[in-house]
């Protein structure tokens, strides 16, 4: 529903009911018009995109906060609600409604971030006075603590990686630099040919906000990339010394979910026990085998391209799980 429409045609179309519809007319004659009421909605959706891309947040993170504010637009128009109609008490009757549909916390907690950006935007834009979601709680998130493969085992993942062929010598150069260089997916897929600097052995990577760090390449992973250069690439590129880094079969740029599927194929082929592998995971792997090895964390930060620490605080909390896990297997009076 948001975003289907450009905001010139909307504001015309809906008569401008976001600025000049207040709370005692939301059941006026305008705001039971469901027409009236998706296109106030939608033109709302525009607006945030244009706000989010602005703000140069990722094509993902903007598709989840349409999905999220699709929803409450849905459940808004079902009650003759505009989004100037909006007020605190709706949207924690929604919220509680997400709970009795058992959507999990985090998930929720992300919902109600949307919720706030939303307002937050359409109050920027003079068209509310107040954000009604400004004092709208959120779920507590769990005390969420990422997988990390042990040293051994991401070692015998990365050497179970490959082959000859040419998706093999893909493969093994695209999770050498996952787990080398602390990529995410999205980083991952985007890289070109030209982000890898093999006399500097480093990487120029493009990550959240459009923000370019770069990234030290250890010598796994570089001669990797250079026998998937030299031997594989060449094979499946129409422009070998140009465009995206990693390509498909077909020779186009690879997405995360082939990412993921590739990684699922070496994981089962490793024998890797635990359970799945995500890309993220080799990512929390490499931050956590630096703490290991005494790397300051704020060294780390700038390494996975964390815009706070306390982003990056969380591997201290997994250093500290794992710290207590070995005292009571070890510990004689544990």
């Amino acid at each position: 529903m948001l975003g289907e429409l450009g905001v010139d045609e909307l504001l015309e179309r809906r008569n401008r009911p976001l600025m000049h519809m207040d709370v005692e007319h939301r059941h006026g004659a305008e705001a039971t018009d469901p027409a009236a009421i998706r296109d106030a909605w939608s033109a709302a959706g525009v607006l945030l995109d244009g706000d989010l891309g602005r703000r140069g947040l990722a094509p993902r993170t903007r598709r989840a906060y349409r999905a999220d504010l699709d929803d409450l637009a849905t459940w808004a128009t079902a009650r003759d609600l505009l989004p100037s109609a909006v007020a605190l008490p709706d949207l924690r009757r929604y919220v509680a409604g997400l709970t009795e549909r058992g959507l999990a916390p985090a998930t929720i907690a992300r919902r109600v971030a949307a919720i706030r950006a939303l307002f937050g935007v359409l109050r920027e834009h003079g068209l509310i006075e107040a954000s009604p979601a400004q004092r709208l709680g959120a779920p507590k998130r769990g005390d969420y603590l990422p997988r990390v493969l042990s040293a051994p085992d991401a070692g015998r993942l990365l050497d179970a990686t490959g082959g000859a062929g040419p998706l093999g010598l893909r493969d093994r150069a695209m999770f050498e630099l996952a787990y080398g260089c602390g990529l995410r997916a999205e980083e991952l897929v985007g890289l070109d040919v030209g982000h890898l600097d093999i006399d500097r052995e480093t990487l120029r990577v493009h990550g959240k906000g459009d923000k370019v760090r770069a990234v030290p390449v250890g010598e796994p992973a570089l001669l990797a990339c250079v026998a998937w250069l030299q031997r594989g690439r060449p094979r499946i590129a129409t422009e070998p010394a140009t465009g995206p880094l990693l390509l498909s079969r077909t020779g186009r740029r690879l997405s995360t979910s082939d990412v993921r599927r590739r990684l699922t194929r070496w994981v089962e082929r490793a024998e890797i026990e635990g359970g799945a592998v995500s890309p993220h995971a080799l990512r929390h792997s490499y931050a956590t085998h630096l703490l290991d090895g005494g790397a300051d964390l704020r060294a780390i930060q700038d390494l996975l391209g964390h815009a706070s620490i306390a982003t990056t605080q969380v591997y201290t909390r997994v250093e500290s799980r794992r710290v207590r896990e070995a005292y009571a297997r070890s510990h004689p009076r544990s």
